[in-house]
């Protein structure tokens, strides 16, 4: 079966965070390879897909970008559903951004109701480490990934949407991770192939900084 005819695995993925993170301008980078400095704040939800192949499967990312404000908050069940992995973005340089990560990955698990609750993949991306070449920033790595490892040893990367620094290998993670998940794979076999386990494979890089 040549790639024009071979079966796509749709892929959704769900962006969650605060107003003014960079989800918007994370999926523009990714998809388009464009970065606007023009803040426009996101109504509702919208979303982009992209066309990847990992290892032998073709695969469609269809990545969905929310409003980080309260408002649209809960979006409802029906927006949730399907996700096979959910990636919460914070902005480095802004505490509040962190500190409401909890209330985004509690309130996804309550709209989403997966099956396996404590088993859900989650992604955490820390963005904007290029603001004022580091110097406003009020967020260490170290606190990050000890919030990461005290939920289930979600994997972390740091990114910069306007640098692009990042963008490509974060939504790399991200599809393999879904796509673990969508196979109702064991995410250590599932990188098996590549290292001894997501441990490994996080300490040198591939989804952790």
């Amino acid at each position: 079966m040549d790639g024009s005819t071979r079966k796509r695995t749709l892929l959704k993925v769900i962006l969650l965070g605060d107003s003014g993170v960079g989800k918007t301008s994370m999926m523009n980078q990714y998809v388009n390879k464009k970065f606007s400095p023009h803040y426009k704040s996101t109504i509702g939800a919208d979303f982009v897909t992209k066309e990847l192949q990992i290892d032998d499967k073709q695969v469609t990312l269809q990545i969905w970008d929310t409003a980080g404000q309260e408002r649209f908050q809960s979006l409802g069940a029906a927006f949730y559903r399907g996700a096979e992995c959910c990636v919460l973005v914070y902005d480095v340089n802004v505490l509040r951004s962190f500190e409401t990560l909890n209330t985004w990955r509690e309130e996804f698990l309550k709209q989403a109701h997966p099956a396996e609750p404590d088993n859900f993949p989650f992604i955490l991306l820390g963005n904007k480490i290029d603001l004022d070449g580091g110097n406003s920033r009020v967020v260490s790595e170290w606190q990050a990934k000890e919030w990461c490892d005290s939920r289930g040893n979600i994997a972390y990367l740091e990114t910069s949407a306007k640098e692009g620094y990042n963008v490509d290998e974060a939504f790399l993670c991200v599809a393999r991770t879904a796509l673990a998940n969508e196979q109702g794979c064991d995410l250590d076999n599932y990188f098996l192939g590549m290292s001894g386990s997501l441990s490994d494979i996080e300490r040198k890089g591939f989804c952790a900084c």
